[in-house]
């Protein structure tokens, strides 16, 4: 395989949600370094992002006692305002014109997964969309710190049950486990001593304000990972995020989601000694710099909603413009990942995950279904006698393989079936 072209897709497909037309060509032209550069260099506006108006949500309130009278317009308002969050965030990942802060903006959603199936609210859900984004690429310490004032999270792990008089356990746990330090990282009396300094959190479940009552917080010292003293829920994240454990753990879940879901990482990889000053932005840098990026062992399948999204960048499609939103939703839910759903506290599956026959042929549905509503710009600028070749670089492909460029030569004079078989190959599928 080409070295160049297998990292310049993967620049592409793994820290962006793919390219549009004419972009990955452009990406060979100016070579690995360069695209490097521009795919991982925020830029001061994006206008395809910027031109995303924000979802208008409004608080519900409570929701209505049964059978009153109030009950069918709350789960209208419910449902609106949950179709228009979903949609404004599938199309920020399809028109942004850079695509790396809204990758990481998905990465941390799987990071810190919060799902609307309990929280219900769309208004606080988005409340911590806005957080994520915010921090995407920004310190590791202050997004912690965010986090825990965060509604939707707070509900979602029962801390505004937890008091002095009865600590919920379930936040301080994945706090260490899932989202700061990492499995078999801390032993039970952290989990308990832990809770304690997290008790007394109040959540306002209808819009996520979140406040802090001292007559419900346990204010007493406690020992936590060997340490023995007053903390507050800030001062316990600064600690917390200080442990060497953290960016180790951090650098651990970049390597899952970005370069191998199957190979364990190495103890060189570079993002680890990158996030020691909790910068983000530099442990993306360093891993998109790593030689592993250039190694042609780690493949990586794409979720259901990045096959989606890149695939309605290479069509030039608008998630929201797209025929019946309900059938898209449908299309989604069929692959098994919808935003803001996540199926439990610790994120979307990974890897062969994705892969059954089941899901191929709901691919091929949903293919099917995007490739009717594109005007197949990208593809149809390409002759018919060059189409096989270069509709890898359309599709920021590295190579097809001898079986998909035989499928793809029998379609060669049929545009829509020739673009359903490349956005269902292998080589599309999964990041080479």
């Amino acid at each position: 395989m080409n070295t160049k072209r297998m990292e310049i897709a993967r620049l592409h497909q793994r820290f962006g949600f793919g390219p549009r037309p004419g972009e990955f060509a452009a990406s060979l032209k100016m070579g690995v370094e360069k695209s490097r550069s521009a795919l991982t260099t925020i830029p001061a506006s994006d206008p395809g992002a910027d031109a995303i108006a924000e979802p208008v949500l409004t608080d519900l309130g409570p929701r209505p006692k049964p059978n009153s009278a109030d009950v069918v317009p709350f789960a209208l308002g419910m449902r609106n305002q949950s179709e228009k969050l979903s949609l404004w965030w599938l199309d920020r990942m399809a028109l942004s014109n850079h695509g790396l802060s809204e990758k990481m903006t998905w990465f941390w959603h799987g990071h810190w997964a919060t799902s609307i199936t309990k929280v219900d609210y769309p208004l606080t859900m988005f409340k911590q969309n806005q957080t994520l984004r915010k921090y995407a690429l920004g310190n590791f310490n202050e997004m912690s710190r965010a986090m825990l004032n965060d509604g939707a999270l707070q509900f979602w792990l029962d801390g505004q049950d937890s008091t002095a008089k009865a600590p919920n356990e379930n936040l301080a746990r994945e706090l260490m486990e899932l989202f700061i330090l990492g499995v078999d990282r801390y032993t039970e009396d952290d989990v308990k001593a832990l809770a304690k300094v997290l008790t007394g959190y109040q959540v306002v479940k209808s819009n996520g304000t979140v406040t802090f009552n001292p007559k419900r917080h346990d204010s007493s010292a406690v020992t936590l990972l060997g340490t023995n003293r007053v903390f507050t829920g800030e001062s316990v994240v600064d600690y917390l995020v200080a442990r060497d454990d953290c960016p180790k753990f951090i650098a651990e879940r970049f390597w899952y989601r970005f370069i191998s879901s199957t190979e364990p990482m190495p103890a060189n990889f570079s993002a680890v000694k990158a996030l020691s000053s909790r910068n983000i932005s530099q442990g993306v840098l360093a891993m998109t710099n790593d030689s592993a990026l250039k190694d042609a062992r780690f493949a990586l399948v794409k979720s259901p909603v990045e096959w989606f999204i890149s695939a309605c960048r290479a069509l030039e499609l608008t998630p929201s413009l797209l025929e019946k939103p309900a059938q898209l939703n449908g299309f989604l839910n069929k692959l098994g990942q919808i935003p803001f759903s996540p199926p439990n506290v610790g994120g979307w599956p990974a890897g062969e995950a994705w892969l059954s026959s089941a899901s191929a042929q709901y691919r091929i549905s949903f293919a099917t279904w995007l490739v009717k509503q594109s005007s197949l710009r990208g593809l149809l600028e390409i002759s018919e006698d060059r189409r096989v070749m270069q509709s890898a670089d359309w599709l920021g492909v590295a190579e097809w393989s001898a079986r998909t460029q035989a499928a793809l030569r029998n379609s060669v004079s049929n545009p829509q079936e020739f673009a359903v078989l490349a956005l269902c190959s292998p080589e599309y599928v999964v990041s080479a």
